[in-house]
């Protein structure tokens, strides 16, 4: 079963654009968490017949995506992929995600924004991708990996992903997405990456300065947790197997 979840904060005016390019014809259930959005996303998201369940209070980026997992595991899925209802990644990669888990190959597919080369044609601002850049090298260092990119937002996931990792202890604000990609790498799945057309414009989402350099500090946190925790010099509760 294949389950697209959709962590949604005021995406009323991208999110129909989005759901119309999911193919339906491989995914078996799209669910929306809306987090307390104070535009019409969710009157856009009942209309479009998708699943919406609703924060009553904003939990933050990362309490979305694990009410999206929740749900999403509580339905029985067997891949999950986590699409952002702000249009800027493309629902188009969905199938080629799905292939490369179905494979047996990998356990998670990463759409990264940066292999093809054309991130800053695509509209990412020169100051966000350079720090993509430099953050990117850094935890590659610090990790002993080799990604193109940490930082998309553009993931599927097979279920027993989700089940080990302990991602419900994560942060609930945007470094949870680089923590569990961390959790990932440090538990030894096998991660793939596909390329991504970058898409930036007015409506889609983004952080400001301040929240970005609070982002950033966080990453370098994570990447250097796992390290001291792979040198056994640090034992912290980030890189333990999920307790179910």
């Amino acid at each position: 079963m294949v389950v697209v979840v959709l962590p949604a904060y005021n995406a009323s005016r991208t999110l129909a654009g989005t759901y119309r390019e999911i193919p339906l014809s491989v995914v078996d259930k799209v669910i929306l968490v809306d987090d307390a959005s104070n535009d019409q996303t969710v009157a856009v998201a009942r209309e479009l017949g998708i699943e919406t369940h609703l924060h009553q209070s904003n939990k933050g980026y990362g309490g979305n995506q694990k009410t999206c997992y929740i749900k999403a595991l509580e339905l029985g899925a067997d891949i999950i992929i986590m699409l952002h209802p702000d249009y800027q990644y493309t629902p188009k990669l969905i199938p080629a995600m799905i292939d490369l888990i179905e494979s047996g190959e990998y356990d998670v597919v990463l759409g990264s924004r940066i292999l093809g080369g054309k991130a800053i044609q695509g509209g990412m601002p020169r100051y966000k991708y350079y720090a993509n850049r430099l953050l990117t090298m850094i935890q590659n260092i610090l990790m002993g990996q080799k990604l193109s990119e940490y930082h998309t937002g553009y993931r599927a996931f097979s279920r027993g992903v989700l089940q080990k990792v302990s991602w419900q202890s994560n942060s609930d604000d945007f470094v949870f997405d680089n923590q569990m990609l961390c959790q990932i790498l440090f538990h030894g799945f096998r991660v793939a990456e596909v390329t991504c057309p970058t898409k930036y414009f007015k409506e889609a989402s983004s952080i400001n300065f301040l929240r970005s350099l609070e982002y950033g500090a966080g990453c370098l946190k994570t990447a250097l947790l796992y390290r001291l925790n792979k040198w056994n010099i640090i034992r912290s509760d980030l890189f333990k197997y999920r307790q179910n």
